[in-house]
């Protein structure tokens, strides 16, 4: 026969601040974790968002990112030569040579400086980044030493106002619009006209090139026509997969730097849950020897107690989740290590999240209760019974 469970809700009520106090060093356990998997979850989400599925990414064989590759001006223009590339409106291949380098720039904030990415694009890289918008200001006019930047520039770095004249290598360009990419790491990028930044930063030389295909479903035809041409060295990726797999790592790394100090916490947190079940288990030695003497077995017992403990600790994951929740959409920035550039990106606290950081308190309370609870059923009636 099971003990009610409106037992255990009146016994924790009865124990107000030992309660809370459990409680609340659970919930902060909790709050971090929830901070850890934010964080990573929105790193990911920028880089992911960034490709489309549609798109194909061709960088030099081996290079592995954009800015470590090289592609002549011969291999782009026999990439956008494929017959599976998509033909825009204008009746020119929605294909995109491009050059990205790196500027250190100032931060606004005035904690120094950061490595910021300068795309050069064709006047179709905007057509194949179909959730970027310019928002303020105008494109860049063709030929023009003009530029655009992303939300996250304009609002991290100084002089990057529609108007301003920024100095990229050894030439001056003038800031003419700025967009935002519905989250994507573009918005921690500067783009500018190909032709215009190509000779300034990089000769005659592409870093990668995206192309639109007409047939998605072709891809495997497409990446093997290009990987096994003899006279380019070049591979290609979906755009989705080579912005997945550059978020994989670092993503990674802060889940496991994340868990590391959480365990760490947990071990604080677990003594806690233990010392407040000891105490309401020698509190309630008379209560105990009721229920064995009413006919509650001890695994009833010891199963009232575990619940007792996850109940404290329920309580305490939802502390933790609300504690966390006011940082949700907050942005902040790291170091993209593929490619040694800043990118910006929100704190992202999604459902999957939240359910992470419950289930976290329930093992808490689970396993800090499962002592004191073995304590409670293996307690001899008889030195129960002389309590009473």
């Amino acid at each position: 026969m099971a003990i009610p469970l409106s037992y255990n809700v009146r016994s924790v009520i009865a124990r107000p601040w030992a309660t809370v106090a459990t409680a609340v060093g659970i919930g902060l356990v909790v709050a971090i974790l929830v901070l850890a998997f934010s964080l990573a979850n929105g790193f990911q989400h920028a880089l992911v968002d960034t490709g489309s599925p549609d798109n194909v990414l061709v960088i030099r064989k081996g290079a592995g990112t954009e800015l470590s590759s090289g592609i002549s001006r011969d291999a782009a223009n026999d990439v956008r030569g494929l017959p599976d590339v998509a033909i825009g409106k204008d009746g020119h291949p929605l294909a995109s040579p491009e050059v990205l380098v790196l500027i250190n720039t100032e931060r606004n904030n005035g904690t120094g400086t950061s490595n910021v990415s300068v795309r050069g694009v064709d006047r179709e890289g905007m057509a194949l980044r179909d959730a970027v918008h310019i928002y303020a200001g105008r494109d860049v006019a063709p030929g023009a030493a003009e530029v655009i930047v992303g939300k996250r520039v304009a609002q991290r770095f100084v002089g990057f106002g529609v108007g301003n004249r920024v100095k990229l290598s050894q030439r001056e360009f003038t800031v003419v619009g700025q967009f935002d990419a519905g989250g994507s790491a573009f918005e921690s990028e500067i783009w500018g006209d190909n032709k215009v930044l190509m000779p300034v930063f990089r000769g005659d030389v592409f870093q990668s090139v995206t192309f639109r295909m007409k047939d998605p479903a072709r891809f495997a035809a497409v990446k093997h026509a290009i990987e096994t041409d003899p006279r380019h060295p070049l591979e290609a990726k979906r755009e989705s997969d080579y912005y997945t797999d550059q978020s994989n790592g670092l993503a990674i790394a802060m889940r496991v730097m994340g868990s590391i100090i959480v365990i760490i916490m947990a071990v604080g947190a677990l003594f806690a849950a233990m010392n407040t079940m000891f105490a309401a288990v020698g509190a309630r030695t008379r209560e105990i020897a009721t229920m064995l003497t009413l006919g509650f077995s001890p695994w009833s017992v010891m199963t009232s107690f575990v619940f007792e403990s996850v109940l404290i600790a329920l309580v305490g994951g939802v502390i933790g989740c609300l504690l966390a929740l006011p940082v949700n959409g907050i942005a902040t920035s790291t170091t993209n290590f593929a490619t040694f550039s800043e990118v910006a990106f929100a704190f992202r606290i999604t459902p999957d999240v939240l359910v992470a950081g419950m289930i976290f308190a329930v093992v808490l309370g689970f396993v800090g209760g499962i002592l004191p609870a073995w304590k409670a059923a293996r307690q001899p009636l008889a030195s129960g019974m002389r309590a009473l």
